[in-house]
């Protein structure tokens, strides 16, 4: 009876006495349950704390602080002992498109260049291409300030930058143009062919002033028959309204039964003197062309076509004026 009683007394104090008696006892997880949930799965973690969102205004302050402090303008450093101004000759006529640097090296070796007047003969010449005049063989060079174009002016468009009643206009075919351009001359509404574009104030003006006396030619289509003594007429000299007109250069370039096509050259610019002139001497013109401005010819090129001038050309348009 007693060691049956011991028995008991000690299976219960054993029973007592184990690790996961004590455990569950206490309520605190095995070492396997603090890693893992009940579930199999890992336990969820802690959240982790969030700063407070900032206001608005805040990030507007701080935004504008950044732009203060990137705004601030470049401060201009002192400019080192001996360094020069301008830029290298070689480089402005090859963005002139007078070739490679290479190649306007060598037309300053070639002594083709001239600055103000004067042969560049050595390499490192310094300019302004604002300011200072660059020539070569010459031919004045066109820097990048100034543009020079050529237009085919269709039928019907008026010689104008803006028309006030709408119709189209010159200013139609450059209004994509960084910088102003304006005509040089004009041509009647119905005269198709050559005008030309720039922003060179000076060009512009003594390409029109009559004193320069630039030569315009024209091709006007007219009904014949026309006699042999109308070019002797036109070139002695035709009365208007305004004094006597006098053609510099007259020929029939064709000829298809009474339908003529002649050529007319004059240096005068006054409205609508072909016509008038053609029309007093008895032959009214069906259409009128101009064809050459100067030493700028139209050649091939399309109706309602821009296009920019070379450099050659600029450089002979400058010297017919004296530029």
């Amino acid at each position: 009876m007693r060691s049956s009683g011991r028995n008991s007394n000690r299976n219960y104090r054993g029973a007592g006495n184990s690790r996961d008696d004590r455990k569950q006892s206490s309520g605190r997880p095995r070492p396997e349950e603090r890693r893992y949930g009940k579930s199999g799965g890992p336990a969820p973690r802690k959240k982790k704390r969030t700063a407070p969102a900032r206001s608005r205004e805040y990030d507007a302050q701080i935004e504008e602080r950044n732009r203060e402090r990137h705004d601030k303008p470049a401060v201009r450093l002192p400019k080192t002992f001996g360094e020069q101004e301008g830029e290298r000759l070689q480089k402005v006529l090859a963005r002139a498109g007078l070739g490679s640097r290479r190649a306007c090296e060598e037309l300053i070796d070639q002594a083709r260049v001239e600055v103000n007047g004067k042969v560049v003969t050595s390499q490192g010449r310094r300019v302004d291409p604002d300011k200072d005049e660059i020539k070569v063989d010459g031919l004045t060079v066109a820097t990048q300030s100034h543009l020079f174009f050529a237009l085919n002016k269709p039928a019907g468009v008026v010689s104008s930058m803006e028309d006030p009643e709408g119709r189209q206009c010159l200013g139609d075919y450059v209004q994509n143009r960084e910088t102003r351009l304006f005509h040089v001359g004009r041509l009647d509404t119905e005269t198709e062919g050559l005008i030309l574009l720039t922003n060179h104030g000076e060009l512009a003006h003594r390409l029109t002033h009559p004193k320069y006396g630039v030569t315009k030619g024209y091709l006007a289509a007219i009904q014949g028959p026309v006699p042999r003594d109308l070019g002797k007429r036109l070139k002695n000299g035709v009365l208007l309204e305004d004094g006597y007109a006098r053609a510099d250069h007259f020929r029939v370039v064709q000829n298809t039964g009474n339908n003529y096509l002649v050529e007319v050259s004059l240096h005068e610019g006054r409205k609508h003197i072909v016509r008038r002139m053609l029309a007093e001497a008895g032959f009214p013109v069906e259409k009128l062309v101009r064809t050459r401005f100067g030493p700028i010819v139209l050649g091939d090129q399309k109706s309602g076509w821009l296009r920019r001038m070379t450099n050659t050309e600029v450089g002979r348009l400058m010297g017919e004026v004296g530029l």
